[in-house]
């Protein structure tokens, strides 16, 4: 009788291995922050470049500085030649001569300031283009690194024999694993 009671104790506590398999087709969930695009282009608003170390993709950093500094040296460069020039022109009508450009006559000093000043606009230009692009990278960039890429998205473009003429027909296919 003492061998029955063990053996049915020992059933009792014997309970059935289940093994339950990974679900491969689960897609890691993704947090999306709906914030983060608006946050970084406030941020590059704010301080150009800002936005773009908000987004962790220091490498634009200096070429946002490169492109506004550039136009900034060139506004800059542009203003200078044109306010000489044109302070020559007016001393030309004032009756000196005696200045730096004394080889040009009027209307060659006319010609520069138009020149400098079409340039200094189109610096004036690009640097407000720059850093508007600057807040537009950064909001972009933000909104892309929320976009699903993984391998169950794909596009393959694919030459399909045509059973009646032989010859090869270009198709897409597209394919959506779930």
């Amino acid at each position: 009788m003492l061998g029955c009671a063990a053996r049915a104790q020992v059933q009792q506590e014997v309970k059935p291995l289940t093994v339950k398999p990974n679900d491969t087709t689960k897609l890691k969930a993704v947090t999306i922050n709906p914030l983060a695009p608006s946050k970084a282009a406030f941020y590059s608003a704010v301080l150009p470049g800002l936005g773009q170390a908000y987004n962790k993709k220091y490498w634009k950093i200096p070429l946002v500085y490169a492109a506004i500094g550039t136009s900034v040296y060139a506004y800059i460069f542009n203003n200078n030649k044109y306010h000489a020039y044109r302070d020559a022109y007016k001393n030309r009508l004032l009756g000196l001569t005696d200045d730096q450009f004394s080889y040009l006559d009027d209307s060659r000093l006319i010609q520069a300031q138009r020149f400098y000043q079409r340039n200094r606009d189109l610096s004036a230009l690009l640097v407000g283009v720059f850093y508007i692009l600057n807040i537009v990278e950064a909001n972009v960039d933000a909104h892309l690194m929320q976009f699903n890429v993984n391998d169950n998205l794909s596009l393959r473009p694919d030459l399909i024999q045509n059973d009646l003429t032989r010859r090869q027909n270009l198709g897409i296919g597209v394919s959506l694993k779930f």
